[in-house]
């Protein structure tokens, strides 16, 4: 598959948060998940972890990276850079969502709770 119409895909949430899979295992992919997600003011990601490493691409929103060495504010035009098996969590500070594309080096995407068990998500990668 070489060009997908992004507004054919199905959208998943979880609470305050709205999720397509841009591409991913779905498309054919092996290593590989693109991820397009909205974070409403004042919702936040589960903390969670991953055995991949991942980029997310803010283009809007303003919030809080919480992962293991403290808070990091970020705004518009960011890019947070999360290393494999760190556990975080993305607030959203704002009072605009935060809309962002998530590049995980996986696929599909194995989500942990920091406490190891797993994370069931209501999409697949």
């Amino acid at each position: 598959m070489y060009v997908i119409n992004n507004a054919g895909l199905t959208q998943a949430s979880l609470p305050g948060l709205v999720h397509q899979t841009l591409a991913g295992s779905g498309a054919g992919l092996k290593g590989l998940s693109v991820w397009r997600q909205t974070i409403s003011p004042g919702a936040a990601t589960p903390p969670h972890r991953h055995d991949c490493e991942e980029v997310v691409v803010v283009s809007a929103g303003r919030g809080e990276l919480h992962i293991a060495d403290g808070v990091h504010t970020f705004g518009p035009d960011s890019t947070l850079v999360l290393p494999r098996n760190v556990n975080h969590q993305i607030f959203n500070t704002g009072t605009e969502p935060i809309e962002l594309v998530a590049v995980l080096s996986m696929t599909p995407v194995e989500v942990v709770l920091p406490d190891g068990q797993p994370l069931p998500l209501p999409w697949s990668s």
